[in-house]
């Protein structure tokens, strides 16, 4: 019996599989943890398109027509979200709605020096189009990617 000796120590394999228990573990919280804040970017977003959406009916209401827009090319957002605001706010009742935006989406990085642009959660301005063959609106955010045209933009109209 002089032969058998019991270790208290791990061994190697021991080890190791708890390490990999470890980074299965910690790759799942980082999954989640990037999904809901994803998810909660894309709620913040449904959320302005939402008090947009009144203050565009507001206006309507007053003047009778939506704010116009020269040109449907997403390059040139921030003019079209420069010349929405500035619409939407010379209607007192738009004013009001526009007052009720989470206000770290309204900024003034580009464009004119006066008219604050509308950004989304990632930083990228929103896109508002609008043609007179249009029965509303449509709002546009380029979503996490912070590109225009591509699967995850967010739409106001509820398309992708």
């Amino acid at each position: 019996m002089a032969g058998l000796r019991h270790s208290k120590g791990v061994t190697l394999i021991e080890m190791l599989v708890v390490l990999g228990i470890i980074v299965v573990l910690a790759g799942i919280v980082v999954t989640v943890t990037l999904r809901v804040g994803t998810q909660s970017n894309e709620n913040v977003v449904n959320s302005a398109f939402t008090v947009l959406g009144s203050a565009l009916r507001e206006y309507h209401e007053f003047m009778g027509q939506f704010p116009p827009q020269a040109e449907q090319k997403p390059v040139n957002a921030v003019a079209h979200v420069e010349l929405l605001y500035r619409e939407l706010y010379t209607v007192p009742a738009s004013r009001q709605v526009l007052e009720k935006l989470d206000p770290k989406l309204v900024t003034n990085k580009d464009g004119l020096a006066d008219v604050p642009e509308l950004r989304d959660p990632w930083g990228t301005v929103l896109d508002y189009i609008y043609t007179p063959d249009d029965s509303f609106p449509e709002l546009i955010s380029a979503g996490r990617d912070k590109q225009f045209g591509t699967a995850d933009d967010i739409n106001s109209k509820g398309k992708r």
